[in-house]
């Protein structure tokens, strides 16, 4: 089986040894003179120059425009990973006998959902981004796209999603979930101003699409879907987060 799990990175850092990676540096169209290690965004058909508001999107697209001939493809980030074991250890994530087993049950492999408890994914989200694009978002869906108004309002309810961009697909959902996606996304950009967006809030792009997967999966129950557990490589100070968390609660958006 021809698979591929690209590692979106803006920076050198510990990568997998198993073959089944793909370290993709992104915004290389941005940063052409940094890191000459890794597989650029840039190359082919792409939309590097868009990573800034994109994000991991960027590597996202250049995987599925430029590598046709894999079975599945999927992502991860440079400090996240799928992993079966649970150990902060870069060397005992996911391997490629272990996607092709789990292929063997689903045709898509997403991270455990992540609980928000007391909110749901749409207040969290208005609670840390910008309002409009979100709006703009889902009047885009219900105008052009009525077929997974019922999925966006349910997972928009939802107290948990599954975030961080992250999956592994097999070839035909990915297509059709990442047609899909750019196609709504840049709906959004044609129709909304940025300008006067923080730097943070310019990554909107990355944020909408992680409320699209979701939307997507539900209204698509043809693909098995399966949960995969995942690690964070580096120590999360809980306090500093649970501040932030707090902040945004009181003063509205801001950064996690």
């Amino acid at each position: 089986m021809k698979v591929k799990i690209l590692v979106a990175t803006h920076k050198n850092y510990a990568m997998p040894k198993d073959p089944v990676y793909l370290p993709v540096f992104v915004g290389k169209a941005l940063h052409p003179d940094v890191n000459q290690t890794y597989q650029g965004d840039n190359t082919g058909d792409n939309i590097s120059a868009k990573n800034a508001n994109y994000n991991e999107l960027t590597a996202i697209y250049w995987g599925w425009k430029n590598l046709p001939d894999l079975d599945a493809m999927g992502l991860v980030h440079y400090r996240r990973h799928f992993s079966l074991t649970g150990k902060k250890d870069v060397q005992t994530v996911l391997t490629q006998a272990d996607v092709e087993k789990l292929l063997a049950q689903a045709d898509v492999l997403v991270p455990k959902r992540r609980n928000y408890y007391i909110e749901s994914n749409e207040s969290h989200y208005l609670h840390v981004h910008e309002h409009e694009p979100l709006e703009v978002m889902k009047d885009i869906i219900q105008t052009d796209y009525p077929e997974y108004v019922p999925a966006m309002e349910k997972v928009l309810k939802r107290t948990w999603a599954h975030m961080f961009n992250m999956f592994v697909m097999k070839r035909q959902p990915l297509d059709e979930y990442c047609t899909w996606m750019f196609e709504v996304l840049a709906k959004v950009e044609a129709r909304i101003d940025i300008t006067n967006y923080t730097p943070y809030e310019k990554r909107v792009y990355g944020f909408l699409s992680e409320l699209m997967l979701d939307t997507w999966l539900e209204t698509h129950p043809e693909y098995r879907v399966k949960e995969v557990n995942y690690v964070f490589m580096e120590p999360v100070n809980w306090f500093v987060k649970g501040g932030k968390f707090l902040k945004r609660k009181i003063f509205g958006h801001g950064e996690h």
